[in-house]
């Protein structure tokens, strides 16, 4: 890794000996003075972004590369006097791992509330795991590590259980009446949650691979009436059981001699057709075996939806750059380095997302949240 000095030039590379950082920027400190001719080393599991001046030219790919900027060993250290001996022509690289960051732990720090159909307001705890890979280098810098100042896997890590976590309070008001229709509806739900996160990441140059949901936990008095209601649905299949035992019984008094067994026999005969006939139709069908076939590796243009290469650089359709510098917060149209507003709806380029504020009870929650993480409601601000 190349440090800042005034004579020799600099190799800059970098290794990840934890196995869990997600970019380093080099300096570590922040820009530095990176003199023409430094070389740059990129493996296979990596990308770079140059940033010269305060702009990302490029994602740079495995390979070793020569970084050109109007840093001069020694001359340029001169020529920076009137600044303190500190050159104007700052540069950083920041290394990004392109690998894929499993068994990331999302969870509820604080129970989240959820109004249900049958029990009122219910402060919900979850928690589970995600898988992320970096996909688009320069727009994960831009909006992620450059807009939200986070340089720390484990910054990271926690923004994305925040986003994690309010759409999943979102997607449980959407789509879950009551939780006593929660059993057997983890696979669905996180399955559901992942699509509807899949639109939130790509806009940060994330792919979210895998989501699981490991528990959904409500209060003690809350799981107290989910179990006891789960009781009251055990008469229905005690009876099944019971109807059972009784046509059993009757089979093998019918087997024994005598004249009672036999009108026993006669009647269990008229009797059993019918028995055995409800316990039929109250089953289920069974699965269907096999499944569609897997997806062809390609995506979706993000200016023209038209499905390309995986590896295209260019949209064949419309030509769009498929290296994606930033988006605009607001409508998510791809813009080029130099944009200051977005050509589609006119948004600044260099401004954050905005908070939502409920209305109810004054609760901060992020951006294009539906309903309120504190008390449940629905954000009227919302779209």
């Amino acid at each position: 890794m190349g440090e800042n000095n005034v004579i020799f030039l600099e190799v800059i590379e970098w290794f990840d000996e934890t196995g869990k950082q997600m970019v380093q920027r080099i300096p570590r400190e922040g820009s530095g003075e990176i003199k023409f001719g430094a070389q740059l080393t990129v493996r296979d599991s990596q990308a770079a972004v140059f940033f010269y001046q305060g702009k990302a030219y490029d994602a740079i790919g495995p390979g070793r590369h020569t970084l050109k900027t109007h840093n001069i060993p020694v001359l340029t250290k001169i020529l920076s006097a009137p600044w303190g001996m500190q050159s104007p022509l700052r540069a950083e690289v920041y290394m990004v791992n392109m690998k894929t960051f499993t068994d990331l732990k999302w969870g509820t720090r604080d129970p989240v509330a959820f109004k249900d159909s049958q029990l009122g307001l219910v402060r919900l705890r979850a928690f589970g795991i995600f898988n992320v890979q970096v996909v688009q280098p320069v727009l994960f810098i831009n909006r992620l590590v450059g807009t939200q100042g986070m340089y720390t896997t484990e910054e990271i890590e926690d923004y994305l259980n925040r986003v994690i976590v309010s759409r999943f309070n979102d997607h449980l008001g959407e789509n879950l009446d009551s939780l006593f229709n929660l059993p057997g509806r983890y696979e669905e739900l996180a399955d559901s949650l992942q699509q509807k996160l899949v639109d939130d990441l790509s806009h940060f140059g994330l792919a979210l691979t895998h989501l699981y949901i490991r528990a959904i936990t409500p209060p003690p008095d809350v799981q107290q009436a989910i179990d006891d209601k789960s009781r009251l649905g055990l008469f229905d299949d005690m009876n099944k059981l019971m109807a059972m035992k009784a046509a059993m019984a009757m089979e093998k008094a019918s087997e024994s001699s005598g004249e009672a067994s036999s009108g026993l026999g006669m009647g269990m005969g008229v009797m059993m057709p019918g028995m055995f006939a409800n316990l039929l139709q109250q089953g289920g069908q069974q699965p269907q075996q096999g499944g569609p076939a897997p997806a062809a590796e390609s995506q979706a243009c993000p200016d023209c939806g038209q499905q390309i290469p995986k590896d295209a650089r260019f949209c064949p359709q419309c030509g769009h750059q498929q290296l994606v510098f930033t988006q605009c917060m607001k409508c998510h149209k791809n813009l080029p380095p130099t944009a200051k507003f977005c050509s589609r709806c006119g948004t600044p380029v260099n401004g954050k997302d905005q908070a939502v504020f409920c209305q109810a009870c004054g609760a901060e929650n992020l951006a294009n949240s539906k309903f309120c993480n504190s008390c449940g409601e629905k954000l009227g601000l919302a779209d």
